[in-house]
């Protein structure tokens, strides 16, 4: 792991919920209360904007401010020990953990060495259909995808990235720029064309985007279960800052 000053921790959180643009965020002593009735996790879910302690009091708090503005609580915990005495409050409250995912950062060399050319990558300010549609994969959820769709409308400032060959969207992803950070999400590229190393020339796209802003540092959320992304981002010098995972209701 890697320790990480509390401003950063805070920039990272702020920089995240920039990315993802819930409906609306409001604050409660020291969390980040992103309000939204979507799917995406990191959109609805409350979030500590230090890693210190904090008590365990404030499930209920936070709870209830969810369930007033009419949405189901929850959470997103860092995995550290200053917050192993909330997962027995939390397991009392009905809440149980899912999805384990890695907070990963790293500096722009690292993510540019990945690459030797991204010509071949297009930056965009709007997503085309066709980035939507290698986004959001096959087998679309109509749902999950107009939430999804109207988050990233919503977003400020991010850059949307494609990698064509023949007319044909073959990886995207989407940078985000915000809190000094270089925020990188929706990484996909098609399935007859992995391991060919189109995520690194897409990635060296957006590097040199946050490079021309003068940003200098990195980072992405990735499942911990997803090893060939882990593989990659080892690649390019990335390491754990913590590890989260989300504490939600049934």
């Amino acid at each position: 792991m890697t320790t990480l000053p509390s401003a950063d921790i805070e920039a990272i959180e702020r920089a995240t919920l920039a990315a993802v643009a819930p409906e609306r965020i409001e604050t409660l002593s020291g969390w980040l209360l992103p309000l939204d009735p979507g799917t995406v996790g990191r959109a609805h879910s409350a979030v500590p904007l230090h890693h210190g302690a904090h008590d365990p009091a404030l499930i209920d708090s936070i709870a209830r401010h969810y369930r007033m503005a009419g949405l189901r609580p929850a959470f997103r915990l860092p995995e550290i020990p200053s917050f192993e005495a909330w997962w027995p409050w939390l397991a009392t409250a009905g809440f149980r953990r899912e999805q384990p995912t890695l907070t990963q950062i790293g500096s722009l060399d690292g993510l540019l060495a990945l690459a030797e050319r991204a010509d071949d990558v297009s930056l965009e300010e709007r997503p085309d259909s066709a980035w939507m549609a290698m986004f959001l994969g096959e087998g679309l959820d109509p749902v999950d995808g107009a939430y999804r769709s109207r988050a990233l409308a919503r977003a400020e400032g991010t850059l949307f990235a494609s990698l064509r060959h023949d007319g044909r969207t073959l990886a995207c992803g989407a940078a985000s720029f915000a809190q000094g950070w270089l925020s990188m999400h929706g990484l996909r590229t098609a399935a007859s064309h992995r391991g060919q190393g189109l995520a690194g020339r897409l990635i060296r796209a957006m590097a040199l985007a946050a490079q021309r802003r003068d940003i200098r540092r990195a980072f992405l959320q990735v499942d911990a279960a997803n090893t060939p992304a882990l593989a990659l981002y080892r690649r390019a010098g990335m390491t754990t800052a913590w590890t989260y995972a989300y504490w939600k209701t049934g």
